[in-house]
């Protein structure tokens, strides 16, 4: 089968350029510089300062290198998951920071990378396909408990014990290997009403797949966390999500860097000397004219939030 063209189509583009609040000498990372879309508009706007890119994708970075292939002084490509954000910018000071979670639309259309439950492929669903675990290594291999549990906490699942109890049957005939013989068992547990109320059976559980072979969910808030504490004085980081589970986790994360004492409240003084590490800002949701344009965006939020000065900092 040819290799697709890496084409994915950044959401809230404009919305996060504006969160970056880019300075033409400042210092900034893509963090999931997917097909190139957000580093082509930091890129352009930075002229003595330099961007880092970073997809743990071999096929994004190969399209990041097209992208910005007249900007080669401007940028350096590393490949690498974004949550090595801590031992790569470990002696670098960033302006700002921005990180697109999820699945890109390429490795959805792409057949082989076995992410759609609308196309025959095999059970991947690997982001690095240099890793070795796959969503087949889940579907034969969790015990039933532990693979209904995580169709419940990564998919929000309500016939999750239902669909593994299937998918544990079905396995002891022969193994799970691709996409449409899990979609058909899947659409076999759950109830009639529930296969025609809208949106694909098999939908969540896909995404609980997904999430659970690249470890989404778990790496987000250490990420956020040692990005801004790589951030200077005034930088910025910005954070698109696409689904619930992602928003609560970083919307958190975030909370939890813009508190400052915690003390108990019957304290007279504050012992803790906890700071707030960031001014956290009101979330972006796309236009009209982006969801009309592109429905995959329908979800989307950004969260951005700014480096307050710490006790040892200036703000100057």
């Amino acid at each position: 089968m040819p290799r697709l063209e890496f084409n994915h189509r950044p959401v809230l583009l404009w919305e996060s350029i504006d969160a970056l609040d880019i300075k033409p000498d400042g210092i900034y990372a893509d963090c999931t510089a997917g097909g190139g879309g957000h580093s082509f508009e930091i890129v352009k706007r930075i002229s003595s300062g330099h961007l880092f890119c970073i997809d743990q994708d071999e096929e994004a970075i190969e399209a990041v290198k097209k992208r910005l292939a007249s900007f080669e002084d401007r940028y350096t490509l590393i490949r690498a998951n974004f949550s090595e954000a801590e031992q790569i910018f470990k002696n670098i000071s960033l302006d700002g920071a921005l990180m697109d979670i999820g699945v890109s639309s390429h490795q959805i259309d792409d057949p082989r990378r076995g992410f759609s439950y609308m196309q025959d492929a095999p059970l991947d669903m690997r982001m690095d396909k240099d890793k070795s675990f796959t969503a087949a290594d889940i579907v034969n291999g969790y015990e039933e408990t532990r693979l209904a549990d995580i169709l419940k906490r990564w998919g929000e699942e309500k016939y999750s014990r239902r669909i593994a109890a299937a998918i544990v049957n079905q396995r002891q005939i022969k193994p799970i290997t691709r996409t449409l013989e899990l979609v058909e068992i899947i659409e076999s547990a759950v109830p009639r009403n529930y296969r025609l109320s809208g949106g694909h059976p098999a939908k969540r559980s896909f995404q609980a797949l997904r999430i659970e072979v690249n470890h989404e969910i778990e790496i987000l808030t250490p990420t956020v966390e040692a990005l801004v504490d790589r951030l200077a004085v005034g930088g910025r980081i910005a954070v698109i999500t696409f689904h619930s589970l992602e928003d609560r986790e970083i919307k958190q994360a975030f909370n939890g860097l813009s508190k400052g004492c915690v003390c108990p409240s019957d304290f007279p003084v504050c012992v803790c000397g906890r700071k707030p590490k960031i001014k956290v800002f009101k979330p972006v949701v796309p236009g009209e004219i982006e969801l009309q344009d592109n429905p995959r965006a329908h979800s989307a939020r950004l969260r951005y939030a700014e480096k307050l000065p710490g006790p040892y900092e200036n703000a100057d």
